[in-house]
């Protein structure tokens, strides 16, 4: 398999393998249109596509001991162990592998979900939960005074590319910077930076939905040419600049920023943005 360096732009893109996570329970739904629209477009353009539809699957959320298939019921369960042996041995229910197959294979993967209650869907949760094991997803790398494991823009999804799809109910100024509900990028921010620029990916900025009950047939056409626009950019488009956790940013083994890189008065999350 091959993939995109971190941070490279391909003069001309060849054919890509991506990977769709779907998670919304009514297919007729927005985000089952955009879904839709997201496959078409990719397989139109050359893709390769993979489309995840938890619901569908009726995907087991919960992580806990029946997804070890060696663990001994008597013994306490102590999850990131036993993740890590069961993945090492091949282990884990056949449910997990497949996803954790796509993955590997993927080039570039797009979550699509509705934001419920500031965070994705308790079943995409579960997902990441069960399908991003120790020694795939965290665990990864030499862990010492000198390096603090491959983690944030190195790790086994290192040179592919990742994406949010994402829909909500309110305005746009209600996730503006000064909106009662916060900054969307901030809202989003543990799932771009701790789900997907943790185990490695290149993430892009998120593509949101505002006012998505509201969304009538001709501003779905609209949507639908802006989704298409970012599909054809998933691999030229510039991806959020996060620092990566072991090019000399932060202090070891605190992994606190150092000092002084930083523009005068940057706070939260910001300060995990180089500056450009």
């Amino acid at each position: 398999m091959s993939t995109v360096s971190t941070g490279s732009i391909d003069a001309a893109p060849r054919r890509k393998r991506v990977l769709i996570v779907y998670a919304h329970p009514e297919p007729q739904s927005l985000n089952g249109a955009l879904k839709d629209a997201m496959r078409e477009h990719l397989l139109a353009t050359g893709h390769e596509v993979e489309v995840t539809d938890l619901y569908a699957q009726g995907w087991k959320s919960a992580i806990d001991a029946d997804d070890f298939l060696q663990h001994d019921p008597n013994r306490r369960l102590q999850v990131i162990a036993a993740s890590g042996r069961a993945y090492a041995e091949g282990a884990l229910t056949e449910d997990v592998r497949r996803e954790q197959d796509k993955l590997r294979w993927a080039d570039a993967v797009i979550l699509q979900f509705p934001l419920w209650w500031f965070s994705m869907p308790a079943i995409l949760k579960g997902w990441i939960d069960r399908v991003y094991a120790y020694g795939l997803a965290y665990g990864v790398g030499e862990h010492s005074d000198r390096r603090w494991g491959d983690r944030y823009g190195e790790g086994s999804f290192a040179g592919k590319r990742a994406m949010l799809s994402v829909t909500a109910g309110g305005w746009r100024d209600h996730y503006s910077a000064r909106g009662i509900n916060g900054c969307i990028d901030d809202i989003l921010f543990p799932i771009n930076h701790g789900v997907l620029h943790y185990p490695g990916f290149d993430v892009l900025p998120s593509f949101v939905v505002y006012r998505s009950e509201r969304v009538d047939a001709a501003q779905f056409e609209r949507l639908r040419a802006q989704l298409h626009e970012r599909l054809d950019g998933l691999w030229t488009q510039a991806p959020i600049p996060y620092r990566q956790q072991n090019a000399g940013d932060y202090e070891l083994p605190s992994l606190r920023l150092k000092s002084g890189l930083e523009a005068p008065g940057t706070q939260g999350f910001r300060l995990h943005l180089r500056a450009e």
